[in-house]
């Protein structure tokens, strides 16, 4: 399925448009950036067309329809400024149905049959590693808001970048010392049977190690999963903390079985909010995660010390305080990952003005100008905090948040430095040619 989508309405944003320019108008980080020029100036001028590698459909839907919703946000306030060198964006949208075969070949349909600028969006890892060789050999920039720690580690190619969402091994290296000393020294991972999974597998446990901690057992379940009662049988008797990270969507399946197999005694809970990203922690059945931790990206709800580009991000994308869509309590967000489309497309706008992108022939300069790109500051272009970028293994570092489930809602007991998530980098994309 295509959808073109070039600068959505207030309604479909369930925006308050005044409210939110003036908290942009209130930020040196938009229209009075260096270089900014309205497209009002040049209405000849052709759009600069972004495919959108969207999870419409499969076990990803629901990060799918939030990272549109954030996208949509994000593109009405870009083109209400100004556009992109005084071009305005559009975005094409295609489904992959979260499927790696499929994506490759929306990768291909933007290229050759949309001639789309750049592609963009991808978040699940199979799909990531399944579109990148096609990226690559197409030699059109693919920027994706995916977590895995496939682009740092340099298996993919130098079209691929990850420059608004930290990966899964800066995240798992800036919590391991939180549980270590907090949770438990004794710990079981629970995980997908696939690439995100792994990332958890194999560098959450040196992380811990460090930390004088031990990862006891490893138990891997297939994506598709339906239910998970027969698995925790596997989870040994010593185990003083269990570390899930689930997705899909019988992650509130998961959590409540998890609740039913051990009642009201059991180990100390550290999840990855993936297991109840898009679910309502309030759902019956989920009493017993109470008192738990989370990881997240950026928090679901509100916080008190919420700075005023948070507020305009989110007024921007449509969530409530408690991370719900704005009319509706029933439509969680993705709120731990959607933030990094917003990132994500300031990033592209910050290379291609860099750059002096004007089209396909200017790709290669594309690339270079957001390899040279070495830090984010917090504002309205980077809400959920100050990043630094590595243009060697292309991928961004920034802060992580843990928060207690409490009194039916996560607040935020501990944010890591960007230094916590820090590794010895092997790769470097820029010794490929291009």
């Amino acid at each position: 399925m295509t959808d073109t989508i070039s600068n959505p309405g207030p309604a479909r944003l369930r925006l308050d448009r005044r409210t939110v320019l003036k908290g942009v108008a209130a930020s040196a980080g938009l229209a009075a950036a260096p270089g900014f020029v309205r497209y009002s100036q040049a209405q000849s001028a052709a759009p600069i067309r972004i495919g959108f590698q969207c999870h419409r459909t499969g076990i990803g839907a629901a990060y799918g329809r939030w990272y549109e919703k954030t996208t949509n946000a994000a593109v009405k306030l870009i083109n209400d400024a100004g556009g992109i060198n005084g071009r305005p964006v559009e975005i094409i949208v295609e489904d992959d149905g979260t499927d790696a075969k499929r994506g490759a070949e929306v990768v291909a349909k933007f290229a050759s049959q949309h001639k789309t600028d750049i592609v963009y969006g991808t978040l699940f890892s199979h799909v990531v590693t399944g579109s990148a060789p096609t990226a690559g050999e197409l030699k059109i920039p693919y920027y994706v808001v995916s977590e895995g720690y496939h682009v740092a580690s340099g298996k993919m190619n130098r079209y691929c970048l990850q420059p608004g969402i930290t990966d899964v091994r800066s995240q798992v290296t800036s919590v391991a010392p939180w549980i270590a000393a907090n949770a438990g020294k004794k710990v079981t991972m629970i995980f997908p049977d696939y690439a995100f999974g792994y990332d958890h597998r194999d560098y959450l446990p040196p992380a811990l190690k460090a930390q004088g901690a031990e990862v006891i057992a490893q138990i891997a379940i297939p994506p598709t999963e339906s239910s998970f009662t027969r698995y925790f049988p596997q989870i040994p008797a010593e185990t003083e903390v269990i570390y899930h990270v689930m997705v899909g969507p019988a992650v509130l399946t998961f959590v409540k079985e998890l609740g039913e197999f051990y009642g009201s005694n059991r180990p100390q809970l550290f999840g990855f909010i993936d297991s109840l990203e898009a679910v309502d922690i309030n759902s019956p059945g989920l009493e017993f995660l109470d008192g738990s931790h989370f990881w997240e990206g950026s928090p679901r709800y509100a916080q008190p010390n919420d700075s005023d580009a948070q507020k305009v991000y989110r007024a921007a994308v449509g969530i409530d305080d408690n991370g719900a869509a704005v009319g509706d309590p029933k439509d969680v967000s993705t709120a731990a990952h959607m933030f990094g489309c917003w990132e994500t497309l300031y990033v592209i706008k910050k290379a291609m003005e860099d750059s002096g992108y004007k089209g396909p022939e200017d790709r290669a300069k594309l690339i270079e100008a957001t390899e040279a790109l070495t830090e984010f500051k917090e504002g309205n272009e980077h809400p959920q905090g100050d990043k630094v970028f590595n243009g060697k293994n292309h991928q961004c570092y920034g802060h992580q948040n843990i928060s207690k489930l409490e009194g039916g809602k996560l607040n935020v007991v501990h944010r890591t430095s960007i230094e916590d998530g820090h590794y010895e980098v092997e790769a470097d994309y820029t010794t490929q040619p291009l």
